[in-house]
């Protein structure tokens, strides 16, 4: 199925819908459609849909795959990108998941993903008594949100590694922090400037040792070729809810 995999790209006209455009022109793949808000969806010539829409139009495309995914008796693959979800959203996309495959990320960068895997192990692996962990992030200076979400990603991933809660674990201002570092916590710190697309490093510190896992983007085309590499994994799977540390076998 992979090898002749066919396209929808949702958001066409949007500057994450053109870079996946590009990229599945560049690499071979059949787009048999695209479209828009406002646009029919006819998903019937389509295998997977890569969405980097809204909350509000991505249960739509959900609920086009699951009624196309039934008439073909196979269900589709659903990428979704979109940020931003309140819970009923939530609830609302959770009700189609026993009949779409869907592949849910907030960040599409393979980078980034195979960061948190790592940042997963590690702090599962360096007792917190021993180690600090500070999530280190730099983006645009028009950027408003700190921490961004890609960092409170890897913030997550080191939760888990822990097996605690981020929000009791988080120390982050943007003024700055003042005081003795309290074991147990997770940091961020934030950079704005210029034009820069992404860049994040976790830092795992004791007294006598540092170890910094990082990732650096340079393209944003980069969320476009992971969301892909997302439909091609999902191509075979049943359907449920995956995200992307399935996609590269960390769950």
């Amino acid at each position: 199925m992979t090898q002749t995999l066919r396209f929808a790209v949702a958001g066409a006209r949007g500057r994450m819908g053109q870079a996946v455009l590009k990229v599945l022109n560049e690499r071979g793949f059949e787009v048999a459609t695209a479209f828009d808000k406002g646009d029919v969806i006819d998903l019937s010539g389509a295998d997977a849909v890569i969405d980097f829409t809204t909350p509000y139009a991505s249960i739509d495309i959900a609920h086009a795959c699951a009624d196309e995914g039934e008439t073909r008796g196979k269900p589709l693959a659903h990428i979704i990108g979109s940020t931003g979800w309140m819970p009923a959203e939530e609830q609302s996309l959770k009700t189609l998941t026993d009949r779409v495959t869907i592949v849910r990320a907030g960040n599409f960068s393979l980078g980034v993903n195979m960061l948190m895997g790592l940042v997963k192990q590690a702090a599962a692996k360096l007792p917190a008594e021993d180690w600090d962990i500070e999530v280190l992030e730099a983006h645009h200076k028009r950027k408003v949100d700190a921490p961004s979400g890609t960092a409170l990603m890897l913030g997550q991933a080191a939760a888990i590694g822990r097996e605690v809660d981020l929000g009791e674990a988080k120390v982050a201002a943007r003024d700055g922090l003042t005081g003795q570092r309290v074991d147990g916590t997770i940091g961020f710190s934030v950079i704005r400037g210029g034009g820069i697309i992404g860049e994040h490093s976790v830092l795992f510190a004791s007294e006598d040792e540092i170890i910094t896992l990082s990732h650096s983007a340079r393209d944003r085309t980069l969320f476009a070729r992971g969301a892909i590499e997302a439909a091609l994994w999902a191509a075979d799977k049943p359907a449920g809810a995956y995200d992307m540390q399935d996609v590269l076998g960390f769950n």
